[in-house]
């Protein structure tokens, strides 16, 4: 498995720091509001990480957390008087659900920075005593940069002059420091006891302190890749990777990955453009599927240009799939194709190559169905065609819906109602042998567009593309 380490700059060979066990941690979502594109992309490409690791072998430890105390959070606590609770368990909730819709597999482990407190007050009261973090006058506590002769040495770079306006502090040592914790004023809600004074943490000390609380450090570094979007590489990774390595005296991740960003026409995503489409508006019109699968197109390096006109020419390739496997879907599947299942595998081993990875699968659809053509009612062909699918959604997470199903997908509720109903009344006079019914309602039924096969299993119906 070769992956690009964000650091290096170039492809590497990944070896595990145990024997095929694979540590992985991608920073979540701070969830004070639904789930956007950006969010989809991240999850999407380390979700194809997680697959192809489990594919060649590897046990897989993922975690990925939840941001659930934010100033962000507390606005709209202000904004909606709802409790912290009630704003972060809904939309944790909701964030699941929409990229379960992506087929987007549960990680090992979700954990909350509130769950988490202990060990960030740990963490920030050893920098402390290392005088490596200083406490200014209102009860901040800040990381002091210059202690760490290695600072910058993960993103190339040492400044960036917005954070130094956001977070300008007269007592600041250095514009680069940053807030460990947020001490508490009289009219904060949000606060946590801390033996240093009452106050809530900064969104660095989150992550490290997740981190070494559910992993166990070895070879020189708590886990083995860490993931996020190609933003967080500074100053958020940054930060992570300096005040881990002072606080436990070992680095943080052996391997750094992180993904392009969404842009949506030509621009990059974001709220100030108010372009920034939440995933469960684009789940409205699209299943997730073909969602899934138009994200998936372009390598998770790159950045993404989202447009309505690209997902629909995009949903023409999955349809291919879809055709293929409407017509083995009577067959169990065998084991897939010694030499397709190696192809692929290697195309995601190297960085995650998808653009090799679908040219193989669009070959594998026309053998198969030049294969089919000849073989109609070869069984083992069709047991073999459909281990191959069954394959690409273990791999890729596509190919696994009934492929009947998939045909009627965007079909409105009350039109598959009457299909299905009509359907019901041809059934119905078919056993009652009234042949010239059933003729009639079949006739009425293809005049709108709709093709049905009787099968052992019943009548099966799609639309006409």
């Amino acid at each position: 498995m070769y992956i690009f380490d964000s650091v290096k700059k170039e492809k590497v060979e990944f070896v595990s720091l145990i024997p095929n066990v694979a540590t992985m941690y991608v920073c979540g979502p701070t969830v004070y509001d639904d789930a956007h594109l950006g969010h989809a992309r991240s999850a999407l490409s380390f979700d194809m990480l997680f697959r192809t690791l489990k594919s060649l072998g590897y046990s897989v430890n993922f975690i990925r957390n939840f941001t659930d105390v934010d100033d962000k959070i507390i606005k709209k606590m202000q904004d909606s008087g709802k409790s912290l609770i009630e704003i972060t368990e809904y939309y944790m909730q909701r964030y699941n659900e929409d990229m379960d819709a992506l087929n987007i597999t549960r990680p090992t482990l979700t954990p909350k920075a509130t769950e988490s407190l202990e060990a960030m007050h740990d963490m920030i009261k050893n920098l402390l005593s290392k005088n490596i973090a200083y406490k200014i006058s209102n009860g901040d506590i800040y990381f002091d940069t210059s202690k760490d002769k290695l600072y910058g040495k993960l993103s190339n770079k040492v400044s960036d002059e917005t954070l130094s306006r956001i977070e300008s502090v007269s007592e600041k040592r250095s514009d680069k420091d940053f807030a460990l914790w947020k001490a508490c004023n009289e009219n904060d809600t949000v606060c946590f006891d801390a033996s240093f004074g009452k106050g809530r943490p900064g969104w660095h000390i989150e992550c490290s302190a997740m981190i070494e609380k559910h992993t166990k450090p070895t070879g020189g570094y708590s886990i083995d890749i860490h993931g996020g979007g190609a933003d967080l590489l500074f100053p958020h990774h940054e930060n992570e990777a300096s005040q881990s390595r002072c606080a436990t005296g070992h680095e943080l991740s052996k391997y750094w990955m992180h993904n392009g960003f969404v842009q949506i026409d030509g621009e990059k995503m974001s709220k100030s453009l108010g372009n920034s489409f939440f995933l469960k508006d684009t789940l409205k019109v699209y299943n997730g599927e073909i969602v899934r699968f138009y994200l998936s197109g372009i390598h998770y390096r790159n950045d993404f240009n989202f447009n309505e006109e690209d997902l629909l020419n995009s949903k023409k390739r999955l349809d291919k799939l879809y055709r293929l496997k409407k017509r083995v879907f009577d067959a169990s599947a065998s084991t897939p194709n010694v030499e397709f299942k190696k192809l692929l595998l290697e195309a995601m081993s190297d960085d995650l190559n998808i653009s090799v990875a679908l040219s193989l699968i669009d070959e594998m659809i026309a053998k198969s169905n030049e294969s089919l053509d000849v073989n109609i009612n070869d069984k083992n062909v069709k047991k073999e065609i459909m281990a191959n699918i069954e394959f690409i959604n273990e791999l890729l997470g596509f190919g696994y819906q009934d492929p009947f199903g998939y045909f009627q997908l965007g079909l409105d509720d009350e039109l598959v109602a009457k299909i299905n109903s009509l359907i019901k009344q041809r059934t119905n006079a078919k056993s009652q042998k009234n042949f010239a019914f059933a003729d009639k309602i079949r006739d009425e039924i293809k005049g709108m567009d709709i093709n049905i096969m009787d099968t052992p299993n019943g009548t099966l119906w799609e639309k006409i593309s």
